[in-house]
């Protein structure tokens, strides 16, 4: 597997191709911003008909990463199903792939503003988590070092071998990492948005993820 190791407050970390982070010295997996369910949320309020194989798409790549890493823990840092009522449709087909892998791990749900509070599967339900110098949470605040969110699902528009390209992206600076979107039809906010650029420091950097995961200065 490609991978980019990073360092952050003293954490050894890496991107992974799929978006997500991996932290080897606490066997931590780290996914954002699954939103399970949205085809299903999209047919229920009358949206575009979107092909009905997000979840299972977004769940064998999760279960990819976690054969990859053998991580100890999973933590999901929010909106990890699109609505509460996408939740209850889809819950159980989630539980039933997850069950195994849940078994002899810990398993952590991080709230997010789609999905409020906890739903009903197996795991950890917390607003939070702090784990030595880092803080996981939803939503970037301004204020608090060693931070690491999702909720912007960061995405960039870059020339690559002379061919434009938008990619997913994980954003770092001295304070914090806002983590890509991580499920499948999840879109994303560019990093020129005055929400992100607004956010995040001069000398911010994006790294793209895909097959092979890349840093450059964070387009403006």
């Amino acid at each position: 597997m490609n991978t980019l190791p990073f360092t952050f407050c003293g954490a050894k970390l890496a991107a992974l191709p799929s978006g997500a982070v991996y932290w080897l010295a606490e066997r931590l997996l780290i996914v954002s911003d699954l939103h399970l369910g949205k085809t299903e949320r999209m047919a229920r309020r009358g949206g575009p008909m979107l092909p009905p194989y997000e979840v299972e798409e977004t769940l064998d790549r999760l279960l990819s990463d976690i054969a990859a890493t053998s991580p100890q823990t999973v933590l999901c840092l929010g909106d990890s199903f699109d609505d509460l009522a996408a939740a209850q449709a889809t819950g159980h087909t989630v539980a039933d792939r997850l069950r195994p892998e849940m078994a002899g791990r810990r398993w952590i749900w991080i709230e997010g503003n789609h999905v409020p509070g906890p739903v009903d599967i197996p795991g950890d339900h917390l607003a939070d988590l702090s784990i030595g110098p880092l803080v996981f949470r939803h939503i970037a605040t301004h204020h608090e070092n060693g931070e690491v969110s999702g909720h912007y699902h960061p995405k960039a528009r870059v020339i690559l071998r002379v061919r434009a390209s938008t990619r997913r992206c994980l954003l770092a600076d001295g304070t914090r990492r806002i983590l890509p979107a991580y499920g499948t039809y999840t879109g994303g906010l560019f990093c020129h948005h005055p929400d992100l650029s607004e956010l995040m420091a001069d000398d911010a950097k994006a790294i793209l993820v895909g097959r092979k995961p890349v840093a450059l200065p964070m387009p403006r």
